[in-house]
């Protein structure tokens, strides 16, 4: 087995003080340094004299016996000590290289504190950085070079069993333009956020950067540059590059492998979705992930409007990967409502960097067509609010700022109660700020963001919470529902399954104080039950792989999930030397 260890089917129970709680015994065929090196089998100073003797790393440690509770007292000190966010960064990710389940342990503790350092939206500084701060290769870097080669590649890989690949060529990293292989960063954040978040074990998750090269001039020439130096390879040979990767990830790893594509430019990410969708068990976080966050907070927000979403206009900041799915995602909502399709597309407007977009305007893409209405041509946002009268506003365009004191003035004019989603990450991509929107529309707006923003207090002395429209809301219970039971194909319906399920996840309580969705505290149980509703989807709908069907889903979900708590080896008898038998009472 992958990592030299095995599990051992029966458990030993053993007495904690929050009750009764399963253990599972560890084998493992590693020994000494190979054993405190891995990051799976590493408990840094938690491993028993027994444990230490028979594992051949007695010696190697300290003799000092130190729990995870008391080892995570330690992190935080140290993570208290680091001067900024992207050392925080590095001392994370190097925390992760070292010990995973004390690094998950310590995420799990406090996911508000901790997300965004691990993702957004420290992460897009640390892409742009990833040169300089890079220690350990995780994941896979495969390149435009090894093509005929990429099935060999994926033996070198550890693991046999993965159930979840994130992919990405680095070309549209958030809203930071073409980073590379640089990149990477995004696909090792992503698949920690599927266990952090989603319970998914993290050996069953594997990051991979397809490197064709980049058109970033500044990266070809800096030396700290990981990547290949040359401009992207495109046409053909990426293509069949594509091509090749996803049948190998299926061949090696089954067709229920689930294969989520992030951060590709506009140009690939629609042609890719639509080529693979119905062949293999993948998704496009940018288009579908984000898609189902937005309406959930749509929905979330119809609670306060006490309207239907087929009463909405919606106008668009940006018509890219985002725009496109939130809107697709919107339609089909409106006609679960029974608006027509047609009628829907008409609900819903977009303003590119040329402005509205109209029929008969030039170099409309196929996507952008469907939502090109009869209107004459307006090249600036605030005329659009002025003219359409939307009832909500969507930034999706990384253009920071773009809602301006005018607009959001005038949408509050428009409105009693406003819609303002500010979705642009990192933050200092955002459309508009919490306070901003709030203090222009005398606290009657609903807003949402993609990166996290502070409490905002008014004059009035409400104190409001913005709702962070993450993806993490969404991905991670996705992956666990999919991989739960094992869909080969994933429609669009199941993002709105998990839309919905999100969205009747909200409080009267969060509604109150400002919150679209559940407060990330609550994401571990926010993505177990949405993993629950897209298996009772699929099992209603024969899309489920897995047999017989699980009768209690979220026992079943739970049952698979990752445990932060370390691992017991199993080791023989063995007779103590009585000066090895003193040292057990050196135990904190």
């Amino acid at each position: 087995m992958s990592h030299g260890f095995v599990r051992r089917e029966s458990v030993e129970t053993e007495m904690h003080r929050s009750g009764e709680k399963e253990k599972t015994l560890v084998y493992t065929k590693k020994r000494g340094y190979d054993v405190t090196r891995n990051p799976l089998l590493n408990k840094g100073m938690a491993f028993s004299m027994e444990e230490r003797l028979q594992l051949g790393i007695h010696g190697l440690l300290p003799p000092c016996f130190i729990s995870q509770d008391i080892q995570l007292l330690r992190v935080l000190k140290n993570y208290d000590m680091r001067k900024d966010d992207l050392d925080r960064y590095v001392f994370l990710m190097g925390l992760q290289d070292c010990n995973e389940k004390l690094f998950y342990r310590l995420i799990t503790s406090d996911v508000e504190r901790f997300m965004p350092i691990i993702y957004t939206p420290t992460v897009g500084l640390a892409c742009q950085q990833y040169g300089l701060i890079f220690r350990k290769p995780r994941g896979l870097f495969i390149t435009i070079h090894d093509q005929g080669h990429i099935a060999s590649i994926l033996q070198n890989w550890p693991e046999k069993d993965i159930k979840a690949v994130c992919v990405t060529d680095g070309e549209r990293i958030l809203g930071l333009g073409d980073l590379g292989c640089h990149g990477m960063g995004i696909p090792v954040g992503k698949l920690a956020l599927y266990t952090a978040c989603g319970g998914m074990p993290p050996q069953q998750c594997l990051p991979v950067m397809l490197d064709v090269g980049t058109d970033n001039e500044a990266l070809l020439n800096d030396p700290l540059y990981i990547g290949l130096r040359h401009k992207r390879v495109r046409g053909p040979a990426y293509d069949a590059l594509l091509d090749e990767f996803m049948k190998a990830i299926s061949d090696r790893y089954g067709m229920d492998c689930l294969i989520q594509f992030e951060d590709f430019a506009n140009i690939n990410a629609f042609r890719l979705l639509s080529k693979y969708r119905n062949k293999y068990c993948t998704f496009n976080d940018d288009i579908q992930g984000t898609a189902a966050v937005a309406v959930a907070g749509l929905l979330a927000a119809l609670r306060i409007t006490k309207t239907k979403l087929c009463n909405h206009t919606i106008l668009f900041q940006g018509a890219g990967e985002a725009a496109m799915g939130i809107a697709e995602l919107i339609t089909m909502a409106m006609e679960k409502e029974g608006l027509s399709k047609e009628e829907s597309l008409k609900k819903i407007w977009m303003v590119d960097s040329k402005g509205l977009i109209v029929k008969g305007r030039d170099h409309l893409t196929h996507e952008k067509e469907r939502f090109a209405h009869e209107h004459s041509q307006m090249k600036k946002l605030e005329d659009a609010v002025k003219e359409l009268k939307p009832t909500a506003i969507i930034g999706v365009a990384a253009v920071a700022g773009a809602f301006s004191e005018q607009i959001i003035r005038d949408m509050a004019s428009l409105n009693e109660r406003p819609i303002i989603f500010a979705l642009s990450n990192p933050t200092s991509k955002a459309e508009c700020t919490a306070e901003q929107c709030y203090s222009f529309t005398e606290g009657r707006g609903i807003f949402a963001s993609g990166s996290p923003f502070d409490p905002v207090t008014l004059p009035d002395g409400r104190t409001l919470y913005p709702g962070q429209g993450n993806n993490s809301y969404i991905f991670p219970g996705v992956g666990l529902g999919v991989t739960g039971c094992a869909l080969k194909h994933i429609t669009e319906a199941i993002f709105l399954t998990a839309a919905e399920a999100l969205a009747l996840l909200v409080t009267e309580k969060d509604l109150a104080e400002g919150r679209l969705y559940p407060p990330l505290s609550s994401i571990r149980d926010v993505s177990v039950k949405l993993a629950v509703k897209i298996m009772e989807y699929a099992y209603e709908h024969n899309l489920a792989t897995l047999h017989p069907e699980p009768v209690d889903k979220e026992a079943y979900i739970r049952s698979i999930s990752y445990n932060t708590d370390y691992d017991e080896f199993a080791v023989e008898s063995y007779r103590w030397p009585e000066d090895c038998m003193a040292m057990q009472s050196c135990k904190l």
